[in-house]
């Protein structure tokens, strides 16, 4: 498939790594950078979903999505990201991404608006009723994340892992250039009227979600996402 991620917020909290490797299935461990794991929470805009060759539906191909997310790796060493969550307003989505990629899509009610360069971002998940609610400016000016620096191994990631209810273990490739990341010049509402994430509650993290220990942005990327593989 081809897609556009646009306007990405990637919010992290450093966790202790065992906290994070008791929450993965047998197979998948936790990846550190300096002994550190990290959880991450990242709202975006999914434009022009479409399978390639095809042209994009606009009810269709342009929605909401919000994740979260920490990262792992395989018993060969191959890096990737684990998903908790996958918020989205888009129920065909969400129906199409559980039924064939084994992801935990969930239906939400999301709002996004742009006034005068800042992103208000809102989801709230159907049910449960998790909300997160934030605020972002990402500024016009990027550079590409340096190989081996925290940035790089929190945004540059091209495999998901995925796990069929009955515990196999798939993975998934994307390919994109690399982000254009936004890091000091982003403006981030940090304030108890602007931010709130009640999406790590039902973890045992050990964080504070109103204080986030890394914060950058981009712009966006397009993206070409290829069928899962069973893990070996």
């Amino acid at each position: 498939m081809f897609q556009t991620w646009a306007d990405l917020l990637f919010i992290h909290w450093r966790v202790e790594p065992e906290r994070i490797q008791r929450t993965l299935p047998k197979g998948l461990f936790v990846d550190t950078f300096d002994g550190d794991a990290y959880v991450g929470v990242v709202p975006f805009f999914m434009r022009n979903i479409r399978p390639r060759g095809l042209p994009s539906v606009p009810w269709l191909s342009n929605f909401l999505e919000l994740n979260v997310r920490t990262y792992v790796h395989d018993g060969r060493g191959t890096p990737g990201v684990w998903f908790y969550s996958l918020d989205c307003n888009q129920p065909i989505a969400v129906w199409a991404a559980r039924r064939f990629f084994h992801l935990p899509y969930r239906h939400a009610t999301m709002t996004a608006r742009a006034i005068d360069a800042q992103i208000t971002y809102e989801s709230c998940e159907r049910g449960r009723g998790e909300r997160c609610r934030v605020a972002y400016n990402l500024g016009v000016e990027s550079h590409l994340a340096e190989p081996a620096t925290l940035e790089f191994f929190l945004v540059e990631r091209y495999v998901l892992f995925a796990a069929a209810p009955e515990g196999r273990i798939f993975t998934g490739r994307v390919h994109h250039e690399p982000y254009p990341i936004v890091s000091g010049a982003i403006d981030f509402v940090h304030s108890t009227h602007g931010w709130t994430c009640d999406l790590l509650g039902p973890y045992d993290f050990g964080v504070d979600p109103l204080k986030p220990d890394h914060l950058c942005g981009s712009q966006g990327v397009d993206v070409d996402v290829f069928g899962l593989q069973r893990h070996p």
